[in-house]
Parts: structure tokens; sequence; C-alpha cells
């Protein structure tokens, strides 16, 4: 089930509650001695930073699939740590991530230390709005994509940020991303209600999709139907990405959202009505669309706001995909709208070039 340490950093003492998840979530990862002090390292100096620059904020730990973007790498699984504040932003953001550069009397450690240990590290701060810095640990300490890495990597990149309601240890949401031959498949299920037992079901989509990859979305959630029979079922979306053809497949069940931009136009990509594994829709169409080098795809749950203003087109692109999930979260969420349901945004991108090469 979809394990995620939900920690909130407004004082000192939540710093050390911030290490002792990183290293819960290094062994739930099966990370060794050493990786595992690099991800509590890394998620110490973040949860300080919040402190120092961000007036506080919070810490997201997960464990993810480190080979999403360079399948056949032998990486294993990575913990994955993102910090998020609404904050006054960092003015100059180059400066921050240098070593030794500190706006306080401290050594200035902070962000030049998470960039110089994780494996793959990306942050976005914007003035008035806050800042989301993001970390990845891999069990194999490893170059980041086009700096000597093994494997081929592929042209497009998956990322995504999960909160649970209420800090709740497991998450009713989980999504994956499998490549299988020249497809790229992305898969967001909301399992019913929240809890364990919604993290049951969402778990067993992910599962199934595992096995599953290389069908197209109508076929592989007629699979998801059955194998959630035994659970209280989830609301399921379906992007199949078509590297040779260069065309995506669309489909879902439920309400999850999906908006596909292309150019400087975001459009609605529609699911059915119905729960995958209770109530299944006796036809579903599905959406096929060019898919483009400057496409993007978000899908998430309805613990998102359905009414989200995007972000600007070429930040997203920009950024790593799980940093431009957060950076959706931040900006869709205030304290006037509170969260009734675990959250859950993912992201697909085209690959920068400079991965690429």
């Amino acid at each position: 089930m979809t394990r995620v340490w939900d920690v909130p950093v407004h004082d000192s003492t939540r710093v050390r509650d911030v290490r002792v998840a990183a290293e819960h979530a290094a062994e739930h990862a099966g990370l060794d001695q050493d990786r595992t002090a690099a991800a509590a390292l890394v998620a110490t100096e973040l949860a300080t930073n919040l402190l120092k620059h961000g007036g506080g904020g919070q810490i997201l730990i997960d464990t993810v699939d480190a080979d999403l973007w360079l399948p056949g790498a032998g990486r294993g699984a990575a913990v994955q740590i993102a910090a998020i504040d609404h904050g006054p932003g960092i003015a100059d953001l180059p400066a921050a991530l240098r070593d030794g550069y500190s706006t306080t009397s401290s050594l200035g450690a902070g962000l030049g230390t998470c960039r110089r240990i994780a494996d793959d590290f990306d942050v976005h701060s914007a003035p008035g709005q806050g800042t989301v810095a993001l970390a990845r640990v891999y069990a194999v300490r490893t170059r980041r994509p086009g700096r000597g890495d093994t494997g081929a990597p592929v042209p497009v990149r998956a990322g995504g940020i999960n909160i649970p309601l209420a800090a709740a240890e497991y998450s009713g949401d989980a999504w994956a991303c499998v490549r299988s031959g020249d497809h790229v498949t992305l898969l967001l299920a909301d399992g019913l209600g929240h809890g364990p037992a919604a993290a049951k079901a969402s778990t067993a989509a992910v599962r199934q999709l595992r096995h599953s990859a290389h069908l197209p979305p109508p076929e592989l959630l007629g699979q998801l139907h059955t194998a959630l029979c035994d659970t209280r079922g989830a609301a399921v979306a379906v992007a199949r990405l078509d590297l040779a053809d260069g065309h995506l497949d669309f489909a879902g069940i439920g309400n999850i959202g999906a908006r596909l931009r292309s150019g400087d136009t975001w459009r609605p990509l529609l699911s059915r009505p119905g729960i995958v594994g209770a109530h299944r829709p006796a036809r579903l169409p599905h959406t096929r669309t060019p898919w483009n080098d400057d496409s993007l795809l978000v899908l998430h749950s309805d613990g998102l706001p359905s009414r989200w203003t995007p972000p600007p087109v070429a930040l997203l692109a920009s950024l790593d995909p799980a940093v431009a999930a957060a950076v959706i979260v931040r900006d869709s969420s205030s304290a006037a709208r509170p969260v009734r349901d675990d959250t859950t945004v993912a992201v697909l991108t085209p690959t920068p070039q400079d991965h690429q090469t």
C-alpha cells in the first residue's frame, strides 16, 4: 500500500521527526546504511531550510520507482523527499544552491548540500508564492541522466506528489508509470474513501498495471475491474503514450481529473462515471490525441480543486515532473480551502534535450 510520511514543519522539534521519517522510508525502500544516511541528511537539510527561509512548511516523503526514466538501470526503489512552503520565496536561487551560501548566520549547507548528495534534485521558487524543493536518493548511487548514467533514457518523464488526508499513514491514492516496448502508460487510482481499505484498492490497480502495461487503456481497465473486485473499488484513469507513432490514448472511470496541454492550449480528457471493481460502464470509449514535443499531461485525484489554474507553460516544462506536480498542489491550496480527501497529482512530460544526450 502507498505509504507516505507527511510531516508539518513549523518549529525545530519537527526536524528530528523528518529525519526519522526519512530513515523509515529508506528502510521501506531497502536502502543500505550509507544510502539511508544520505536520505536522512537531505531530509534534515530540507526541513531546516523550511524553517530558516520559508517560515515553515510541509515535508512529504515516500518511495518511488527509481527506474522510471532509465528502464533497466537496476536502481530499484528511491526515497523521494519534497519540501513545500508558502513563504517569501528565494530571491537569488542560483546563489542559494551553492554550498556555503546563507542569508542567516548558519553554515549555509542547505540546498547546496542536498543537490550534491541527492541523485535527483530540483527546486522552484517564486517571490511571494513559496518554494518547492525535491530530492531523490536511490538504493544504488548513480549519476543523473545525461551525465554518464547507464541505460538509455526514454523521451518522456513522469513524476508525482501524493498527500494523504489528515497526514494519515497510508494514502488511498496511488500512481505509477510503466514502459512496455514503445508504450509508456501513466495510471492514477483513487480508492473509494480513504485509509487502508482505499489504499488496498489503489495498490491493486498499480500491481495489475505492472502485469498489463502492454494493453490499450480500455482493455487495461477491463483487467483492472477484475483485479479490484475483491476491494471497495477505485476511480482510475489510464493514459498510454505510443512513442513510435506519437499519439496518446486515454480512458478513465470515475472522478480522476485529466488535462492535456499542447502548445498554449489545455484541454480536459473525460472519464466515464463508475467505479472500477464495482460498477463498470457497458461501453468505454477512449480518447486518442497527438503527442507533440511540447505536450504535457496532468492526472489528479479529486483532492485537488477541479478548477485549478495551470502554472505558466514554460515553467511546468522546465521542472522535474514531481516538482511540477507539487507546484500545482501548492498553488491550488490554502487554509481557506481545506483538503477533504487524499490528493495526488501525476505529470507526464517530454524529457528535456539536455537529459537525453
